[in-house]
């Protein structure tokens, strides 16, 4: 091989290892990607930093296995305190919170449970078991599903007493979940995102809302490159730097499906 052909070789392997580099991949949940946000995002990020993001759409807590596992580079998820177990066992280097919406809980629109009016998220979940009327749950140990069930501890129902006739668990995604619920003429617990963007509502309505306890926050965490050299720690931050920017910021809190906001933005420049 002449030093020309040898030289043109390295060039092209250079190149190519910088395409590749420009690639990472991100866990995020069903809920963030069922909203449509992604679709807003995604080609943005590209514009502006050059970076193509590979969403890894799973649960919360299969989102946090892959994360331990070093198979993405990062992950965007919503369950606190699963968060904060993967930063203790030094999977993540730190979290960084990015944006927020709620909880809802929607059901059958004559709402035969009576939860609309309800005192509390607790009191309306346990109207709906005292009726025994159809209950849907994602089942899936996403931040939803972890969510959920700590509402039904909260209203003084464990796992023993809601393996029942009238709770079903789809162990599935969200939007999957919702359309059971539709399908069944269900209550079913879900993000607000997803509700409003969701297509197949049926008789379904959004019932409740407004209770503290239903804040739903949506962080950042990277993945700790110390236990798995391959991440790309780098980009990961990158990205980070683009998604608590002012770009990002607009994009999140302008986003809109029928004139009602999907989330707040809520990231701090620095912490």
């Amino acid at each position: 091989m002449t030093i020309r052909k040898t030289v043109l070789a390295f060039i092209l392997v250079f190149i190519g290892s910088a395409l590749q580099a420009a690639e990472i991949r991100v866990a995020v949940t069903t809920s963030f990607h069922n909203s449509g946000l992604s679709d807003i995002l995604l080609p943005q990020i590209k514009a502006d930093i050059g970076l193509d993001v590979q969403l890894v759409v799973v649960g919360t807590g299969q989102a946090l296995r892959l994360g331990q596992a070093g198979d993405v580079d990062a992950i965007l998820v919503h369950s606190r305190s699963a968060e904060d177990r993967f930063l203790e066992n030094g999977f993540g280097t730190h979290r960084r919170e990015i944006m927020y919406n709620d909880f809802v809980l929607i059901g059958p629109g004559d709402d035969p449970a009576g939860i609309s009016g309800a005192e509390n998220a607790a009191t309306a979940l346990k109207l709906i078991a005292d009726a025994g009327l159809p209950f849907v749950s994602r089942g899936d140990d996403s931040g939803t599903h972890k969510k959920e069930m700590s509402l039904w501890q909260g209203a003084g129902f464990d796992d023993n007493s809601l393996n029942t006739s009238w709770y079903r668990s789809a162990g599935a995604g969200m939007g999957a979940t919702l359309n059971t619920a539709s399908g069944m003429n269900a209550y079913v617990m879900a993000d607000r995102a997803s509700w409003l963007n969701f297509g197949n509502k049926g008789d379904l309505a959004l019932l409740y809302a407004g209770d503290p306890v239903l804040f739903n926050q949506y962080a950042y965490l990277p993945v700790n490159p110390t236990r798995h050299p391959h991440v790309k720690g780098d980009l990961v931050m990158d990205l980070e730097n683009w998604l608590v920017g002012d770009v990002a910021a607009g994009l999140i809190s302008n986003y809109r499906i029928n004139g009602e906001t999907l989330f707040t933005f809520n990231a701090k420049p620095t912490e």
